[in-house]
């Protein structure tokens, strides 16, 4: 019977062979965990997700901006970094490896559920689990913390770190952005850059990297703002699916797939503009391409949420590798970010309300794009006696559409080398490949998740027509090649059914 694990292989081993990623980096040196490599099918999808989040902050009135991935250690003491940015480690008595104590745990049968612990609780219900080593089935010590910044120097003796995330460093405009806004809240911006983390132990290949690209919306705004949100009417009738905390002290992870409008009466959501970005967020996951049944928004713990966290709550998507995945979080995390920097670095990180110095709340959205990459490859997945294919959306796919002449031969590359520039020249990412026989084509550009391909035949040069055939139901249908890239245009960007050409 074939384990979670054996399916992560099966996906690695398709990635790697198809130039998705490779890894751990460097290979030729033997890799270090934690780091791997984007081939060019790879980057194209990761751009195709970058291009998704762009659009959805823009339109949502996001403004992009973009920050140094280092800065001095005042910087991450004010932040409260250096003494709270820290994992649950505990080691193996038998053979010294070291694992993250909550991910044990929640891997555990009996487990799951449990959000939230202390460190001697995680301690006391590994022992109560009896929860071996992985790797030797030794027993583990106790639990402890272990500090996750990348320490290094600026100049020869400054003290300075690379940044975990994108977001302290977009508080640090504070002032600038409150300039560049004219004074007026809410102010609203984004990053997409590097961050790193210095996993001790990375594992779950993509999923947990030592360095990777993090997405970060920032909403600052005045508390009374939070009720007075008047973007939730556009859409406070959208279903988003939800397992609020209080379903889970239950002993219950069922979805309930309600209205914004009714979370918030029921009191799920604390306000407004929280369940806006909440639902901004998801919206984003949803863009991407996955399923309704693929993807949930659970609601941390009371116990589980960081101390100045007033409301807490992530996208997870269910994996065949790894079961559900936590892929973003949504945070509101009130003045904490702004007072602390406002008291470490001096300045007026404030607003006058009524002549009275105010310090904006913050709302978050937070994650990193490699997660819903590797998502997307492990939802996509499918296979049967015939082949292997990816059933990407094609609005994400990295190649959108494949040119094949029928045969090597003049009559059939000119034309088809002519059709080939058109499609490109429209901006869907095209590949030409006149190598082979058709059908193994066709298995090429299934296994990387073309949606359609497009052969060129000797009814071309008579009549004009050329095949187009879809990805998933492998039905063929001839066009005009005088229509062949509006068809495409339809197909993929605007989402026209294939069945539904005539």
């Amino acid at each position: 019977m074939s384990t979670e694990n054996d399916f992560n292989e099966v996906i690695t081993a398709l990635a790697k062979k198809r130039g998705f990623f490779w890894g751990p980096s460097p290979e030729i040196y033997g890799g270090a965990s934690g780091f791997y490599d984007l081939g060019p099918l790879g980057k194209l999808l990761k751009n195709r997700l970058e291009k998704i989040i762009r659009a959805s902050f823009v339109k949502s009135n996001f403004w992009e901006i973009e920050a140094p991935t280092v800065s001095p250690e005042i910087v991450w003491d004010a932040s409260g970094h250096l003494e709270g940015f820290m994992d649950p480690l505990v080691a193996c008595e038998k053979c010294g490896q070291t694992y993250r104590a909550d991910t044990l745990i929640e891997s555990h049968p009996k487990g799951e559920a449990l959000k939230g612990l202390s460190l001697e609780e995680m301690s006391e219900k590994i022992k109560e689990l009896d929860i071996k080593c992985p790797s030797c089935d030794g027993t583990f010590g106790q639990v402890k913390e272990y500090n996750l910044m990348l320490k290094t120097h600026l100049g020869l003796d400054q003290v300075a770190y690379l940044r975990p995330e994108t977001a302290t460093t977009s508080y640090l405009l504070f002032k600038r952005l409150l300039t560049f806004f004219r004074r007026q809240l809410p102010i609203q911006v984004f990053q997409i850059g590097k961050a790193y983390r210095n996993e001790i132990s990375p594992r779950q290949g993509m999923l947990r990297l030592r360095e990777f690209t993090q997405v970060e919306g920032q909403i600052f705004l005045l508390e009374d703002d939070k009720d007075d949100w008047s973007d939730i009417k556009e859409i406070e009738d959208e279903k988003i699916p939800l397992v609020p905390y209080q379903t889970q002290e239950q002993g219950s992870v069922d979805v309930s797939n309600i209205s914004v409008k009714q979370a918030l009466e029921k009191g799920y959501f604390q306000n407004p503009a929280y369940a806006w970005c909440v639902y901004l967020a998801f919206k984003m996951f949803d863009d991407m391409g996955f399923d309704s049944d693929q993807i949930r928004l659970r609601q941390h713990l009371l116990n589980e949420r960081a101390h100045y966290a007033a409301d807490a709550w992530d996208i997870e998507v269910k994996t065949r590798s790894f079961g559900w995945v936590e892929c973003c979080g949504v945070h509101d995390r009130g003045s904490y970010d702004l007072a602390r920097h406002k008291k470490y670095s001096g300045e007026r990180l404030h607003i006058k309300v009524n002549k009275k110095p105010v310090v904006p709340h913050v709302l978050e959205i937070a994650f990193g794009v490699e997660r819903p990459l590797f998502c997307l490859m492990d939802n996509a997945y499918a296979k049967d006696e015939e082949r292997v294919w990816l059933e990407f959306d094609p609005r994400i796919s990295p190649i959108q559409v494949a040119v094949f002449p029928l045969l090597s031969k003049d009559k059939l590359e000119a034309p088809a080398r002519e059709i080939y520039d058109d499609i490109l020249e429209s901006g869907l990412i095209t590949q030409y490949d006149n190598g082979g026989s058709i059908g193994r084509r066709y298995r090429r550009q299934d296994e990387v998740g073309t949606p359609f391909c497009i052969t060129i035949d000797f009814d071309t040069i008579e009549d004009g027509t050329v095949t187009i055939r879809e990805r998933d139901s492998m039905e063929q249908v001839r066009v005009h090649r005088d229509k062949l890239v509006s068809t495409l245009k339809d197909l993929i960007q605007h989402q026209i059914k294939f069945s539904e050409l005539e």
